[in-house]
């Protein structure tokens, strides 16, 4: 078992170690990522900032919470990409016939999507310091804030590994990532929710991005968070839970 276990992490370090020489190869990957939810940060502090009311001095702290979450969203459709070509190149049959642990590969790809996401979100929060944002958090918060994150995007990127694995097409294996990027905006990213119309409002209080970012936001804030928290964790868990039980039987179906 301990010879297994020795080998299983050797091999996924392998597998990382891969993944990440071809994010760091192709940079403008992370940079495509990061330029988007980036411009909609200034956009909207620099010049719809002044005239939505939210009931907070500084738009951009209000704002933030979500503009990671887009982010998030935006960057595993590139996860979906870069197994949807493994697959398609072969790579998976010839990584197969080697004697590694086959769940490896695939776990490789998660775990680089952690580390790139986690890079776009620091790069955008950097630039949210240099427009204004402020928080008065602990580390308590800020660690709390840094698990949600990764629960969402190891939530999301199980997804997106269901989507690289069946697809027929390109477009296919990142299309999925479409209606997620989509979400934020029917949420209370950029408002409160209770500025939207009735039905609007009912689908944006009981859809996962709203409970997350209300979370994050109150962590950020030094506010008490509530329930959004542990609405925001069972959503993202949900997620992963279902995600991965179906990523994996798409996967055994591959191999």
């Amino acid at each position: 078992m301990e010879e297994a276990k020795k080998h299983f992490f050797s091999d996924l370090s392998v597998m990382l170690g891969r993944s990440m020489r071809h994010i760091f190869r192709s940079m403008d990957t992370i940079v495509t990522v990061t330029i988007m939810p980036i411009a909609f940060m200034l956009l909207f502090v620099y010049v719809f900032g002044g005239a939505i009311q939210t009931g907070t001095d500084n738009y951009v702290n209000y704002l933030l919470p979500g503009i990671l979450l887009i982010a998030i969203a935006s960057g595993i459709s590139y996860t979906a990409f870069r197994l949807f070509t493994d697959v398609q190149r072969g790579i998976f049959e010839r990584f197969h016939s080697m004697p590694i642990s086959r769940s490896t590969l695939l776990w490789g790809h998660v775990l680089t999507s952690l580390v790139s996401n986690a890079i776009s979100v620091v790069v955008i929060i950097l630039v949210a310091l240099i427009m204004g944002f402020r928080s008065t958090a602990g580390i308590l918060s800020w660690l709390a804030v840094a698990g949600i994150l990764a629960l969402f995007t190891l939530a999301l990127t199980w997804v997106a590994a269901i989507a690289g694995l069946s697809a027929k097409s390109v477009d296919g294996a990142s299309a999925f990532s479409y209606p997620i990027i989509f979400l934020p905006f029917i949420s209370s990213t950029f408002v409160p929710t209770e500025s939207m119309p009735s039905f609007v409002h009912a689908f944006a209080e009981n859809q996962p991005v709203t409970s997350i970012v209300e979370a994050i936001r109150a962590l950020l804030s030094g506010q008490p968070v509530g329930n959004d928290i542990w609405v925001a964790l069972a959503w993202c868990v949900g997620i992963l839970l279902v995600a991965y039980f179906f990523a994996m039987r798409v996967y055994k179906k591959r191999v």
